[in-house]
């Protein structure tokens, strides 16, 4: 894998807020439904203990996703995750009422999303990202694309370059037994 350019690490040292649109970046983009309606959605579990891992070492972390969906609410409780935002129209809006909430400036948030709804915050963030399978009209505004596919560990490329830009790795592999 290519490590990421000089500038996106310096982006990514000073993140402390990390948003996630959901479907295209936490699952792969597909709807299911089964025959009475009910939603299925498929979540990697790299991507939820990258999550896990951001919030343990500081990094807040946020799902705002347009779509009305309980599945992601089930998802964001499952994680922990206090900021958990469906049916959120105005994507831009509720990142920087989060933001605000929490003290940091746009300059410190991450946002990954894959398709045009999320152009609107990509380019008031410090770091915007990409899934390697976003729509071709969105990759040319992300600072950074990942190696990996929405809902095939996407979420994990950018939970681990912004807990390495910011030298939690040592400390991280050192909790699960690596000695370097």
């Amino acid at each position: 894998m290519t490590p990421p350019a000089p500038e996106v690490t310096a982006r990514a040292t000073r993140i402390r807020l990390a948003c996630f649109d959901v479907d295209g970046t936490l699952t792969d983009g597909r709807l299911h439904f089964d025959d009475e309606g009910r939603e299925h959605k498929a979540f990697h579990a790299q991507d939820g203990l990258g999550l896990t891992m951001l919030r343990k070492h500081g990094i807040e972390v946020a799902l705002i996703t347009a779509r009305k969906s309980r599945v992601t609410e089930i998802r964001g409780a499952e994680l922990g995750l206090t900021e958990v935002h469906t049916a959120t129209h105005d994507k831009l809006a509720m990142t920087r009422e989060i933001a605000d909430k929490l003290g940091v400036s746009m300059e410190e948030v991450a946002f990954m999303g894959d398709d045009l709804v999320d152009l609107g915050v990509f380019a008031h963030v410090g770091l915007a990202v990409a899934p390697a399978d976003a729509h071709r009209w969105v990759t040319p505004h992300a600072h950074w694309i990942t190696p990996r596919k929405g809902g095939f560990g996407a979420a994990r490329d950018l939970s681990d370059l912004l807990l390495e830009a910011q030298g939690k790795r040592p400390a991280i592999l050192a909790a699960a037994g690596v000695t370097a």
